[in-house]
């Protein structure tokens, strides 16, 4: 097998294993750069994908790292709320700025800086859930306790 990782699902391979998680990194052939394709090319359900949203503190300017089940929509205002600051959208430079990935391949782990992060509670209805590994082709998965455990994100109402 001659089969070279892509450089980004890599960096997310060696922040699983610094994380002490024994789970793979899997490349797919099938786009995974939305829930409903990733659920699609994995063969389970979208709430089983974790999605990983960047927001921008108003205020702050700080990078926000919203950890969602595929399946709901965010509530930005319960987010704000949550964070003590409104939030706006990320444009496309500020998430590869502050995550050192584009969207469709955030990963809940292995960012350029430490990310304020919130866990949608819903995640936990799940046994196993899915998350992007660092491209819109390559995902991981986990249970919610280790993404809980390996991201030190607050489990919260986002919806």
């Amino acid at each position: 097998m001659n089969h070279h990782p892509h450089p980004k699902a890599a960096k997310v391979q060696a922040a699983l294993t610094s994380a002490n998680l024994s789970t793979q990194v899997k490349e797919l052939n099938e786009s995974t750069r939305t829930a409903a394709e990733a659920a699609s090319a994995l063969g389970c359900t979208i709430g089983q994908i974790a999605k990983s949203l960047i927001f921008r503190g108003s205020e702050t300017g700080e990078a926000i790292l919203v950890i969602a089940s595929g399946a709901n929509r965010v509530n930005e205002a319960k987010v704000a709320e949550l964070i003590g600051q409104p939030i706006k959208k990320a444009t496309a430079e500020f998430v590869l700025d502050k995550t050192g990935f584009v969207i469709g391949g955030v990963p809940p782990l292995g960012h350029e800086q430490p990310l304020k992060t919130l866990i949608d509670k819903d995640i936990f209805a799940f046994e196993i859930i899915w998350a992007a590994a660092g491209t819109g082709h390559a995902v991981f998965s986990l249970t919610p306790a280790d993404l809980e455990r390996v991201t030190g994100g607050q489990v919260a109402a986002v919806t």
